[in-house]
């Protein structure tokens, strides 16, 4: 395997999301380096109106930029009653540098009143990978549930206190991690990307060294 080959880049700079890629992809036997560790920096425009589209967007950016594999994501939380916001805009929603502590408390107060069967919601998660001879694939994950009454829990982030698991009786910041990778619409994603890559690369390797 060519260097660029022994380690996958992945766009971000979210040390959560490292945590839970890193646990996932492990096996693959692979580098797994964020942006920052890969000594990257870009300024990636997100202007496409998926999930889809904006982690290829990014992958594709970091990949000519590195030469190597890049994974990227773009994930956010769908509210139904409030027409799936905030949707793709999820990390920019009330601002990027507004608290998810403020973000949580305004769809919270959105919903004030409103039952349970219409406060359903879901976690969606798009990963793209980008690979140096121009393929792109893309998985996609999702998880169900509804939005709490309050925030519950101190693990995971972003949305996580807010994201109640009926079926679990809490909410995704209250679940471990492990238990979190399991069900999470990002851990079904790398999941599925997993077996992607590993039939990739193993393609590639192979039509080198027939």
């Amino acid at each position: 395997m060519k260097d660029m080959e022994r380690r996958i880049i992945f766009a971000t700079g979210n040390e959560g999301k490292m945590k839970e890629i890193r646990l996932i992809l492990k096996d693959l036997g692979l580098e797994i380096l964020s942006m920052k560790e890969a000594g990257i920096q870009a300024d990636i425009q997100e202007d496409g109106s998926t999930f889809q589209e904006n982690a290829v967007i990014k992958a594709k950016a970091v990949m000519e930029l590195s030469g190597a594999v890049v994974l990227a994501d773009d994930s956010g939380l769908e509210v139904d009653y409030l027409n799936k916001e905030p949707g793709i805009y999820s990390a920019r929603y009330l601002g990027e540098d507004t608290s998810y502590r403020i973000k949580n408390k305004s769809l919270i107060d959105r919903l004030e009143g409103v039952p349970n069967e219409k406060r359903t919601a879901r976690f969606v998660c798009v990963i793209a990978a980008a690979l140096p001879d121009g393929r792109v694939l893309t998985t996609r994950g999702t998880v169900e549930g509804i939005i709490g009454y309050e925030e519950r829990g101190e693990g995971g982030f972003g949305y996580d206190p807010i994201f109640y698991l009926p079926e679990y009786g809490c909410s995704t910041a209250e679940l471990s991690m492990e238990m979190k990778n399991k069900l999470s619409h990002r851990g079904k994603a790398l999941r599925a990307m997993k077996e992607l890559l590993r039939e990739a690369l193993g393609a590639a390797k192979e039509e080198r060294n027939p």
